[in-house]
């Protein structure tokens, strides 16, 4: 008799094994560290001995005992097994269908006027929209296609790079006369508005490093700090500060004129970049090559 509790443990182990920590396992599988602590302590309860060696320092603390190094390349085999079982049910009969994931302030912002595009021309495919910030829907098969911004070491993905990005400076049309988009002493006086949302290895500008590029005075003591990006820029939206914002984010807004791009001659390239990203271990559907070529054409004809 099978259990479905050992298929959760397996899966929690196997996650954990890859990441080194409970923490990157939690995040990859949308649950609290503390559950996957817990799977994978039921799992060592059932075969009897430990699987991990607990450290208390160091980038992963979590590394495996022999035992388990072992058992782990099977464990993952089946695991991958179990997904394509899963996805044979679908059937070739069925419509066709490719699941897209994004952010949700990149999906708003960028995306979804290139599926309404793509939707217009392929109308034998359906899009299903994944929204989330995790990467683990597409290493594991539950969407076929993502888009993603950083450094694109993400592991088990294949990515095609779709273009570069960088910072700018916004603010709503209400806030900033039109003869003081390019003025620093202007800016200085504004609140500034701080993105918290971690961007490692982004190089991302803080505000001191744009008055300095800007050579402008000292900033008046007014800030807001927000620990989301869609936040800052609906923020900047209602006019309460000016913002430092990802440029592919806010590209549609800006043209729409419902922001305001700030000192336009300035730039601050970022050492993320977009990335279309599909599962390393599957082979690409036709229609999910489809959607692929079209997207990568689509940036290029429309950046």
């Amino acid at each position: 008799m099978r259990s479905l509790n050992r298929l959760k443990w397996l899966h929690a182990f196997e996650a954990t094994a890859r990441h080194g920590s409970f923490t990157g396992a939690a995040e990859e599988l949308g649950v609290t560290p503390a559950a996957v602590g817990q799977l994978v302590r039921s799992l060592e309860a059932w075969v009897g001995h430990p699987l991990l060696h607990r450290t208390r320092t160091g980038k992963e603390r979590l590394t495996l005992v022999d035992e388990a190094r072992d058992a782990l390349q099977d464990i993952t085999h089946g695991l991958d097994k179990l997904e394509a079982g899963l996805n044979k049910l679908r059937g070739r009969r069925a419509r066709a269908v490719v699941v897209v994931t994004a952010s949700q302030v990149l999906m708003m912002n960028w995306l979804m006027a290139r599926l309404n595009r793509f939707a217009e021309t392929h109308e034998n495919i359906d899009l299903r929209l994944n929204v989330t910030e995790k990467l683990m829907d597409v290493a594991h098969g539950e969407a076929d296609i993502g888009i993603r911004c950083g450094q694109g070491d993400w592991p088990g993905v294949n990515k095609t790079w779709l273009m570069d990005e960088e910072a700018v400076l916004v603010c709503s049309p209400r806030l900033a006369p039109p003869e003081k988009t390019d003025c620093a002493t202007w800016l200085a006086a504004q609140k500034l508005i701080h993105d918290d949302t971690p961007h490692p290895g982004a190089d991302f500008p803080s505000w001191e490093t744009v008055f300095n590029t800007l050579n402008a005075p000292e900033p008046r003591e007014s800030r807001l700090h927000i620990n989301s990006t869609s936040a800052v820029i609906l923020s900047a939206l209602s006019g309460r500060g000016v913002a430092i914002v990802r440029h592919a984010l806010v590209k549609q807004l800006i043209e729409t004129g419902q922001l305001v791009h700030l000192q336009p001659n300035h730039r601050w390239p970022l050492k993320w970049a977009y990335y279309v990203v599909t599962p390393q271990q599957s082979v690409m559907r036709n229609e999910v090559s489809v959607f692929h070529d079209w997207l990568l054409q689509d940036v290029l004809e429309q950046p």
